[in-house]
This record gives C-alpha cells, structure tokens and sequence, in this order.
C-alpha cells in the first residue's frame, strides 16, 4: 500500500493510494498516519478497504507520510563512497545523530536556506518508518518491525554541522530540512530494502545516482543496532544515509544550494519529490 497525508500544514487527513493512482481519504478509518495506526494490525485492517468505495480527493498538497513522529535518527557516512567524497572514514559501526522533528516537511514544499547559511546541501535518502515497538532485538527479526519505507532528503548546512562546533545535528535540523514522502510504501511492496535505485537532480542535472545496495550497514542491522541503544517506537523514522554526489564534495570546489533553485529526487518504487529553494 502506498499510504499519504493530505492538506494543508497543520491540518493533513491521511489518505492511500490506489489502483489507479487516485487518492482516497482513510479519515474515516484512522484518524492520522502516527502511532498504532501504523502496525501490522492497522494496516492489515487498512489493505481489507474497498478503495473504490472511499472519498477521492484531488490534492492540493502533499503532507509528511508520517505524523507525530517522536524521533527522527539518520544514519552518517553510511555509503562508503560517500564517506570518501566527504573525506572521512568509514565507519567501524554505524553512526547516529538526530534531526530535530521539527524540520520535518511535506515532500514538495519549499526549502528555506537558514539565515547565515552560505552552504546548504542535498542528500538523497532512504527513510524507514517503525511500526511496532523495537527493544534489543536481533537482526533476523529487524523488518518485521518496520511499517513501510520512504523518500527523504536530509538536508544539511554544512558549516553549521561541520565547522560549529559539537553535534552534527544544528547543521541538520533547520525548518523544511526533512522534507518526507509523498507516500509510506508498506514493507510488504519492498521485498528488498537493499536493491532500491535512488537519484536527486538540482537545476536539471543529477547530482546522486545510486542504490541502497551500497549501504556499508543496510537496513536490518541499522533497525536491530539502534535498538541497544534506544527503544524504536511506532513513528520513528530512520534516515539510513546518502550515495555519493553531495554539493560538498563537487570538484574543483563545493556547490550548494541557493534560492531559486529546484531539487527533484526519488527512489526506486518509493516516489519522488520536487521542492524550490527560498531564502529563509
């Protein structure tokens, strides 16, 4: 299932996807895309719908996939081509920080440079979306606890993250720097997280073109590492890392994003995303 949230900031109802492209409202059914409605239980009651029977909607806006995320956690250098082109190492296990969930944004809205900022950059991401609760758990059983996948672009501020001092995270979480969706595709419609295409073009010309099978960590181990350490809720997200072809490691010099410029991204099966660049 391709599931969505609609409307206005603030305001979305959540809404699928059918057969013919078409997006039906689910507000009758859920009462948002957040929390239990995003477990195997849910969205089992949710895929027995006759889609055909339910309110079409012409959509104005694009919503987050996701509501009342409590936490957002990306996943750093964790493409060993892009650790390279940034100059780092690759890692011996897998790097965390958190974004601010306040940065999260519907999939096409516009993107806001920070004030100060004179180098935000693009990255195309895989994003993962708990469904059941995720505590020490193994490997093995690590999918069975993600509801669905997504398209995210963890935007970054460069100097902010880099050259400011402390955790990466005041370069990551500036307002409109986590666009998500359009849709959460249901795990059950990607068999292998691991063999997914992914792209992002700016102004026209792609800049990342490359496949979630060039994780150094894929998917199952992030799942089951993170969950030493922390407890996975239904709603967290998980951003898994980019492919090379970030504006920072452009050559002869670093090229990054101003406004008037246009992103569109997109992985494998996932959907894609446009947004325009504003000054903040």
């Amino acid at each position: 299932m391709k599931l969505l949230r609609f409307g206005q900031k603030g305001h979305e109802k959540p809404g699928i996807l059918d057969a013919d492209g078409k997006v039906r409202d689910l507000s009758a059914h859920v009462p948002d895309l957040a929390g239990d409605a995003l477990s195997d239980q849910s969205l089992a009651k949710i895929a027995t719908l006759d889609l055909a029977s339910l309110p079409e909607v012409n959509v104005e806006r694009y919503g987050p996939c996701v509501a009342g995320v409590g936490k957002f956690i990306c996943i750093g250098l964790n493409y060993s081509d892009h650790a390279a082109e940034s100059g780092m190492a690759v890692p011996s296990e897998p790097v965390i920080f958190a974004k601010a969930t306040s940065a999260i944004c519907g999939p096409n809205d516009n993107i806001e440079i920070p004030r100060g900022s004179t180098a935000t950059d693009w990255e195309v991401e895989l994003g993962v979306v708990i469904g059941k609760e995720a505590k020490y758990i193994d490997e093995a059983d690590a999918l069975d606890h993600v509801a669905g996948y997504c398209v995210i672009n963890d935007l970054s501020e460069r100097d902010f993250q880099l050259k400011r001092e402390g955790q990466w995270v005041k370069g990551k979480s500036a307002d409109t720097f986590g666009p998500i969706g359009p849709w959460l595709v249901t795990r059950d419609e990607v068999p292998d997280p691991q063999a997914l295409g992914m792209y992002l073009d700016v102004n026209g010309k792609r800049m990342q073109d490359g496949s979630t099978n060039t994780m150094v960590y894929g998917v199952a181990h992030v799942v089951a590492y993170l969950s030493q350490f922390m407890s996975l809720q239904p709603g967290d997200i998980i951003s898994t890392g980019t492919p090379p072809g970030v504006g920072m490691g452009m050559k002869p010099e670093p090229v990054y994003l101003k406004a008037g410029d246009t992103m569109a991204l997109g992985i494998e099966g996932l959907g894609k995303q446009t947004q325009k660049v504003v000054q903040g």
